[in-house]
């Protein structure tokens, strides 16, 4: 009804990554690898983690969402960028392309929150060692999580609110391989600085309160590794902290990139370089860096293959 009542446009076409015919297949491969990575890791870390008892703590249950939210938001997207590279002329529906940039909205949210929780998880472990089974209880391992994902909600329903007052005229063709926000408005035909100042607001709240979050509590750890007498003792405190350290500063900067900008500027080529970064790399590197730099799953999984090797 949305369709009906507010734009004459039914179904869009998907510009993509590129058009240069000779780069498709090449880009088709290397994506399709990265998508075939991203599958593998996040799912085989999410098993992982549920096999393994020692993993079920605070950490890894924030870990495991993670690499949920990493596989969902890349399923929602590669697919579709996929088909781009195959297919002549890559058609969305009006109801698929709002649909995708719903979940989209969600998981992008809900990742931002979820690092927020990590790095907040991190502090306690280190500033606050001795209260840390009580301070993050599963009750309140349970009421983060509702947050991350009610964050989730608000993104999603907030973007897609900003959308429902702008309307579809006959241009149909989308400069990206996905739906998303700033493309759809440079769409429109009442499109207004109102629009564009909802979209910076939102996602101000989405990157930039997390980001804060963030911040804040890498203080606090500093301060607390800097008072730690033994450099074993730093080293191996500083240590627990790298991998997300890593992840943080590859999804947010390729985000805040994208749209932390002046409403009036729509950079659409440089965004879509910056989006390949955290739909397509990011997820695949999330499992990837929490694999190779942490020392408990290392030993998981060789536990776990041990087992179906005797098995």
């Amino acid at each position: 009804m949305a369709a009906e009542n507010t734009s004459s446009v039914t179904e869009f076409i998907l510009v993509g990554l590129t058009e240069q015919s000779e780069l498709q297949i090449p880009f088709f491969i290397v994506f399709l690898g990265f998508y075939v990575v991203t599958v593998v890791g996040n799912l085989g870390l999410i098993t992982l983690i549920g096999l393994n008892s020692h993993l079920h703590i605070p950490m890894y249950f924030f870990l495991l969402n993670l690499s949920f939210i990493d596989f969902s938001y890349s399923t929602t997207l590669t697919p579709k960028m996929l088909v781009g590279f195959v297919l002549r002329k890559n058609i969305i529906s009006y109801a698929g392309c709002m649909t995708q940039f719903f979940f989209f909205c969600f998981f992008v949210f809900s990742e931002s929150y979820i690092l927020s929780a990590m790095a907040y998880d991190r502090y306690v472990a280190i500033c606050k060692p001795l209260l840390y089974r009580v301070t993050m209880s599963s009750q309140v391992c349970s009421y983060l999580l509702t947050g991350v994902y009610g964050m989730g909600v608000f993104g999603a329903v907030a973007h897609m609110g900003n959308l429902q007052f702008i309307t579809f005229c006959a241009d149909n063709i989308i400069n990206h391989y996905m739906c998303d926000i700033i493309p759809l408005l440079e769409l429109s035909c009442n499109s207004s600085f109102i629009n564009l100042l909802v979209v910076f607001v939102v996602v101000t709240i989405g990157i930039g309160v997390p980001i804060i979050t963030i911040f804040i509590s890498y203080g606090f750890i500093l301060s607390s590794i800097l008072h730690i007498s033994s450099k074993e003792g730093r080293s191996k405190a500083f240590s627990t902290c790298t991998s997300h350290i890593i992840v943080v500063s590859l999804f947010f900067g390729s985000g805040a990139f994208m749209y932390l900008k002046p409403p009036s500027s729509l950079p659409l080529a440089q965004g879509k370089v910056s989006s390949v970064f955290y739909t397509a790399v990011v997820p695949m590197f999330n499992p990837l860096i929490y694999s190779l730099r942490n020392k408990d799953v290392k030993i998981a999984l060789k536990k776990t293959l041990s087992r179906k090797v005797f098995s």
